[in-house]
């Protein structure tokens, strides 16, 4: 039996981060949001590196990159990687207002939920010490993009950068889990193409330990096409399996707060978020060393 997942705790963790506002790259709302999780994450972990880098937008802009990489036994050959991004949406270009376009968004689910996830887990992990190595990342620029099918991998600048520049020489996970928009009322994941390409031994075994914990009718077994996450560029660049955990519905697609003004503390449910986090603890702490 894993021990216990603490779902106000990780409410608090979303909530942190948006209090800073939206975490738009290079703004300073995203640096102090940053300085604040690499000082929360060293409460808690063995080793916290940030790796700073640079990239370029769609547009041509030149931006700075910073990856928040926090590990618990350093040492460990077995190793699980556990990602999500920090930054949010520079333009709500899905809002239903045209007027809103132009604005920011707070990214309370898309980002925040799931480095509210992984700082309750790093917690958690802090006094229930465990054999195995387990890696947080918390991924700049993935939400940079422009949806227009050309400009295809203008998403997940930070883990392109990741994957080029190994935080860690040549570094290994046996698989790794993405989290994004893991905190939101009514979700529902869903089995997604790249995942079941690539790791379709950790989705199952992420499900299986999801339903048996209670949680069927937030991990859905319903299959997907792709989508242009993380876990994509940590399968085809760091060559890790890695499955991605995402909210969409198989009638309305992702939540109606995607990509608008209303991605905020209203739409967070603490519920949802005990789900995932139990469940990767589950997984974690039934992995055998060997």
């Amino acid at each position: 039996m894993s021990p216990t997942f603490n779902e106000d705790s990780a409410f608090y963790f979303v909530e942190k981060q948006v209090s800073f506002g939206p975490r738009v790259v290079e703004t300073q709302e995203h640096k102090k949001c940053g300085d604040w999780l690499v000082s929360e994450f060293k409460k808690y972990a063995d080793n916290v590196i940030e790796q700073k880098g640079n990239s370029t937008t769609w547009d041509k802009k030149k931006i700075g990159i910073r990856n928040i990489i926090a590990q618990f036994n350093p040492s460990a050959s077995k190793r699980i990687l556990i990602t999500a991004h920090w930054d949010s949406r520079p333009i709500a270009d899905n809002d239903p207002n045209e007027a809103n376009h132009t604005k920011s968004i707070l990214g309370a689910d898309d980002g925040g939920s799931g480095v509210g996830v992984m700082l309750e887990m790093a917690r958690v992990l802090k006094s229930n010490k465990i054999d195995i190595g387990v890696d947080f990342i918390c991924l700049d620029a993935e939400d940079l993009g422009n949806p227009d099918s050309k400009y295809k991998d203008s998403y997940c600048l930070g883990t392109q950068y990741w994957a080029a520049h190994l935080h860690t020489p040549n570094y290994k996970a046996e698989y790794a889990i993405n989290l994004d928009m893991v905190g939101g009322k009514g979700a529902k994941f869903v089995w997604e193409k790249n995942s079941i390409t690539y790791a379709e031994s950790t989705l199952r075994k992420v499900w299986e330990k999801g339903v048996q914990l209670g949680y069927s009718d937030i991990f859905y077994y319903y299959q997907i096409g792709e989508i242009t996450d993380d876990h994509l560029y940590i399968n085809t660049l760091a060559h890790i399996p890695a499955i991605d955990i995402i909210h969409f519905n198989e009638e309305t697609g992702f939540p109606a707060w995607w990509h608008t003004v209303n991605d905020n503390m209203t739409n967070i449910d603490r519920k949802t978020l005990k789900a995932v986090g139990q469940s990767l603890l589950e997984v974690i702490y039934t992995e055998k060393l060997n």
